[in-house]
């Protein structure tokens, strides 16, 4: 009977001490746990789950120790037991400890969230105003740009008028040129037969004083010589 017993005592000892160690894994996942709330809550389901099975394992355990025949066997496993008791209360207390600590740093994360979320959208905000701010320049620039080349265009618009008058000008200048070359080239003419009537003229005053000399001289010889 003893040997029948021992078989199971050796199991519940093995559960025992394995749901400790997965308790204490657990217990620190929890203390790890970057959030959010709900992969804590699936934690401690977890948790609560293998402290039902762990309580269980002992309570089997003191009841087959209140079942021993021994005296000092008997004493010796609820000696067991009351450890494993124990172990498990400073396994509950680390387990609230660790709940503690893993909310406390996920209100925490979540206060810096929410704030980095003001700061972004202070910065959104200012974004938007340095984009309306930059839009208002720049359309302020192409209206300045546009009063510009409409100033370009109007004078512009001056300069050709003042080359199409300067042209005709030019042109009305050229005509003037024109007359006046065939005005010159009239009166070019007109000196030309001018002259030469002149030199006619002249060469008739000297044929005529010639002949008057001539008739002079003759009348002089006549009367002054008249033997010749």
């Amino acid at each position: 009977a003893a040997a029948a017993a021992a078989v199971p005592l050796r199991v519940c000892h093995q559960e025992i001490v394995k749901f400790d160690l997965e308790i204490k894994a657990a217990v620190q996942d929890i203390r790890d746990c970057p959030g959010p709330l709900s992969a804590l809550t699936e934690l401690n389901g977890a948790v609560k789950e293998k402290f039902r099975h762990l309580r269980g394992r002992i309570q089997e355990l003191e009841q087959m120790a209140k079942e021993q025949d021994k005296e000092s066997e008997k004493q010796a496993l609820l000696r067991e037991v009351e450890n494993h008791k124990k172990q498990m209360l400073s396994n509950q207390a680390a387990w609230r400890k660790a709940n503690l600590a893993c909310k406390i740093a996920i209100d925490n994360s979540e206060k810096d969230q929410l704030l980095q979320g003001r700061d972004m959208l202070r910065q959104r905000k200012t974004t938007k105003e340095s984009l309306a701010e930059s839009a208002s320049n720049i359309t302020e620039s192409l209206m300045g740009i546009s009063r510009m080349m409409s100033q370009q265009v109007q004078q512009s618009e001056e300069t050709v008028q003042t080359l199409a008058n300067s042209s005709r000008t030019i042109l009305e200048a050229n005509e003037e040129f024109k007359s006046m070359s065939g005005t010159i080239q009239l009166g070019r003419k007109l000196i030309t037969k001018y002259n030469r009537r002149e030199l006619t003229d002249k060469l008739l005053i000297f044929l005529a004083l010639a002949l008057f000399l001539a008739t002079v001289l003759y009348i002089l010889k006549k009367r002054l010589f008249p033997f010749l």
